[in-house]
């Protein structure tokens, strides 16, 4: 399959990231707003538009940083804004709103596989928008499948985090919140130090691996 050049790279890694990272914060506040806060639809965060969810440092420049090291790729979105005192039952609320983030991402990851599938179905692997076609879905499936592993780890200020807290008992849930202000140190201490991949890349290997099979 012939190499993409750097303006079709950039297109087919650029598509499926900025899908994943936006439809992930929509579904945060798409939810949240079912759930009685409407807090993402007054600040104008319902939308697919990427522009809205783009944080400079965690979208672009440390991904970018982590990408030219060649290292764990890894960053983050402007979060949506979600006012769980609002929520009908903020602790169940919670963690509904928090897992929305995650389920878009698996809903995603099987569209781009479907669209991998019709792509050898069809035969347009062979056309010459073949490589850059495939390279694309690939993108896609792999990135959702990163963000859904990585924001379900149980480390708050991530998705897991949020969910782990609502599901353990208030006075335990209470403590446990107490280590969110470290919560982004110590996610970059496990990225930095190996630790993070070695615990959740086999998860991604393995999904990854599950979803060419039923290709």
């Amino acid at each position: 399959m012939p190499e993409l050049g750097l303006i079709e790279t950039i297109i087919a890694w650029g598509i499926p990231i900025l899908f994943a990272i936006t439809v992930h914060e929509v579904a945060h506040g798409w939810v949240a707003n079912n759930l009685g806060d409407p807090t993402a639809k007054m600040m104008g965060r319902l939308t697919l538009n990427p522009i809205r969810h783009i944080d400079p440092v965690g979208t672009i420049l440390l991904p970018l940083l982590l990408a030219w090291l060649g290292g764990f790729i890894f960053g983050w979105a402007k979060p949506v804004p979600v006012n769980f005192q609002r929520l009908g039952r903020p602790r169940r609320d919670m963690a509904l709103v928090a897992a929305a983030g995650p389920a878009a991402n698996l809903l995603m990851m099987f569209i781009w596989a479907v669209i991998a599938k019709l792509i050898l179905v069809t035969g347009m692997d062979a056309s010459w928008l073949g490589p850059f076609m495939l390279t694309m879905v690939k993108i896609g499936i792999v990135i959702n499948i990163v963000l859904m592993v990585l924001n379900l780890f149980p480390l708050l200020p991530l998705d897991g985090g949020r969910v782990m807290t609502a599901l353990l008992p208030p006075e335990l849930a209470r403590e446990y919140a107490k280590l969110e202000p470290a919560g982004l140190v110590i996610l970059l201490v496990l990225l930095v130090t190996g630790v993070l991949a070695r615990i959740i890349g086999p998860v991604i290997f393995g999904l990854e691996q599950l979803i060419y099979r039923l290709l």
